[in-house]
């Protein structure tokens, strides 16, 4: 059982890079085009974060039944479950483009928490 969550936490890691890149670029892409995000991208930001706390859940799973990564992958998996709800709510303040940049870095950032934690996530 501990393996097969295992497994599905390191698919849904690889997976949600993969997304967060994507998002990144897009969203870079409509920032410096003086573009306003859609609904679509909206979306996707929140499916990121939900995905996210999944990814979350699964791996919590794995310790209860006797994983044991490194404190500082857990550090952050909960940075990223907290930072991306936050990012979104605070884009909503202000401008649409400042939306934009905040939701596209935000992506590039989570990016980046999610590289830092398959980096970190073998066994302590």
């Amino acid at each position: 059982m501990t393996e097969t969550l295992l497994f599905l936490h390191s698919l849904a890691a690889q997976t949600l890079l993969v997304y967060a890149v994507a998002l990144a670029l897009w969203g870079t892409y409509r920032y410096f085009r003086n573009r306003e995000l859609s609904g679509g991208y909206r979306s996707g930001f929140l499916i990121m974060a939900g995905l996210t706390a999944l990814q979350g859940l699964i791996g919590l799973s794995a310790i209860a039944l006797g994983g044991r990564p490194r404190v500082l992958h857990i550090v952050y998996g909960v940075f990223a479950v907290v930072f991306l709800p936050g990012a979104y709510a605070y884009a909503q303040q202000g401008s649409r483009r400042r939306e934009t940049l905040i939701l596209a870095g935000a992506a590039w950032i989570v990016s980046i928490a999610y590289l830092r934690g398959m980096a970190t996530g073998g066994p302590s």
